[in-house]
């Protein structure tokens, strides 16, 4: 199983998803070839939790996963402790989030640190709603900034994830432990700053890039949304359309930079000839709103930032086709236990997820499972005051939360929820029922409590470990070259016929035969490549 998570990807930004402009030929080839997911969502729209969500099978206030500075207990499963129950070798390559001194949370090996992070210092404050962190809190200048440079953080750690991602592979393929494999390659792009290299930039010269359908003055302004202005500081700045532009194009540059990313990790499975016998899950933690409505980043649950792309690619396993019903990333953990099977052990804590294999193997969704699916959402983190839940029903989007009016939308008819239903005595009924669903499910009076308890605790621990020696929880990759490539203390003969995949078979025939035609990959010209 190989799992390629991106950061921050609005479906609407891909080729597969509907995007005339963007150039994401491998993205779209997997997708041609695999089970696409229209409505995927993410169950917390904020990196942390969206990733514990998809990590535990669990909702954020299951697992108190509430933001971004939220602890992980370590007695809480994942799918790297289920997988690797099983049999399976789970391996970690790039971004999780993982805040705390568990920095692996089933995982067997972590080939790179993290790009934020692990303590509590980005923990927020709702008893101080007004306050603005400066050194932590999103502002503008990812937008006002936006465009070309060489070198950024975020790209000196997608660089390593990406080459260890393959590297990972290769030595998956060539180790003598004959142990089944799920790898995750987690990059940070494209979230923002939205700063991109010369050559993806120049990738869009000419391009009409398309400019949000929505402005802020186009639907009111919900309180949330006011807050989330707050916090991101987005009056601060007069943001011009030539900024919006500038944005928008460097974030289609850099999917051009992962769906490269993404090619190189699939034509290495073809080189290695595992391809068919391997699983791709291609997915986000969410989305970007990338100026729809005004605003900028996610913490919301409107489209685009709470759909996220998910792609599985298996030919050799399931049809393609695409899958109209709502799934979301508490889904992934039960997908993987049924992927692998028998062996998987039974998951100790109900799950509010289902398995996403019907329908990747009836893609219509026309089968009963398909038709009753829902998704669950919660958001805890910066901006908010109070729990916010959302219930995405057949067509039917609401969000609630105690301190702010309903949200009620049909996405049918109203894609870009320009129209809040939950002002139309029409919807009475509907409303109704989803309250009644959300008093049945949640005990928001509670979970708000704990909440601010949380965040208490995380304040004066976090304050604390700052005094004096610090020992940071940050995840520090084991590396030692004395066992490297080839030292006197080795054996030349054994490193040379280990290293080398696959294994010679005997001289000549054991070399490759560099009159052979070379195994074609699947970002090779022919396949539409760049």
């Amino acid at each position: 199983m190989l799992v390629i998570m991106f950061d921050q990807v609005a479906p609407e930004a891909l080729g597969c998803y509907g995007n005339p402009v963007v150039k994401t030929p491998m993205i779209n080839r997997l997708a041609r070839e695999g089970v696409v997911f229209d409505a995927a969502y993410s169950n917390s729209p904020l990196c942390t939790p969206a990733r514990y969500c998809m990590m535990t099978g669990q909702l954020p206030s299951a697992t108190r996963g509430y933001d971004n500075a939220a602890y992980l207990a370590s007695t809480i499963p994942t799918f790297a402790h289920y997988l690797r129950s099983a049999g399976y070798r789970t391996v970690l390559d790039g971004k999780m989030h993982f805040v705390g001194p568990d920095q692996l949370h089933g995982f067997e090996e972590r080939r790179t640190t993290d790009i934020y992070p692990a303590d509590f210092g980005w923990t927020p404050d709702w008893l101080q709603p007004d306050e603005r962190v400066d050194w932590w809190f999103h502002n503008m200048d990812a937008v006002t900034q936006a465009g070309v440079a060489e070198v950024t953080n975020q790209l000196l750690f997608d660089d390593e994830v990406g080459h260890t991602g393959v590297r990972a592979l290769h030595e998956l393929a060539r180790d003598e432990d004959e142990r089944p494999w799920m790898l995750v390659v987690s990059f940070t792009h494209p979230h923002d700053p939205y700063v991109t290299r010369r050559q993806y930039w120049d990738a869009y010269d000419g391009v009409d890039i398309p400019m949000p359908r929505l402005n802020a003055g186009d639907v009111p302004l919900d309180p949330h949304t006011a807050r989330l202005r707050h916090v991101s500081a987005m009056d601060e700045v007069e943001i011009t359309d030539r900024d919006v532009r500038r944005a928008r194009r460097a974030y289609y540059g850099n999917l051009t930079y992962l769906d490269e990313w993404t090619a190189r990790l699939t034509s290495t499975l073809t080189g290695l000839g595992v391809a068919d016998d391997t699983v791709v899950v291609l997915l986000a933690d969410h989305g970007d709103m990338l100026g729809e409505r005004g605003l900028w980043y996610k913490m919301n649950f409107f489209e685009n930032s709470a759909r996220i792309p998910l792609i599985v690619h298996s030919p050799t396993r399931f049809p393609a086709g695409r899958v109209a019903a709502p799934v979301s990333l508490v889904d992934v953990l039960p997908t993987l236990l049924e992927l692998v099977g028998e062996g998987a052990p039974e998951s100790v804590d109900p799950l509010p997820g289902q398995s996403l294999l019907d329908l990747c193997v009836d893609p219509s969704g026309a089968g009963e499972t398909g038709q009753k699916r829902e998704v669950f959402g919660e958001y805890m983190g910066e901006g908010a005051i109070a729990p916010i839940v959302m219930i995405r029903r057949g067509d039917l989007k609401f969000v609630h939360s105690p301190v702010d009016p309903d949200q009620l939308y049909d996405l049918a008819a109203d894609p870009d929820e320009r129209v809040n239903l939950a002002e139309d005595s029409d919807w009475a009924p509907h409303l109704k029922e989803l309250r009644r669903e959300v008093d049945w499910r949640w005990d928001l009076g509670a979970v708000h409590s704990d909440v601010l308890a949380d965040q208490a605790r995380r304040h004066l621990i976090g304050h604390s470990l700052r005094q004096g020696t610090v020992t940071p929880w940050e995840y520090n990759p084991p590396y030692d070259g004395r066992q490297l490539y080839m030292r006197n203390h080795l054996d030349l003969n054994e490193v040379e016929r280990v290293s080398r995949f696959p294994r010679a078979t005997g001289v000549p025939d054991g070399f490759l035969d560099p009159e052979a035609a070379p195994p074609v990959g699947p970002y090779d010209t022919a396949a539409g490549g760049i």
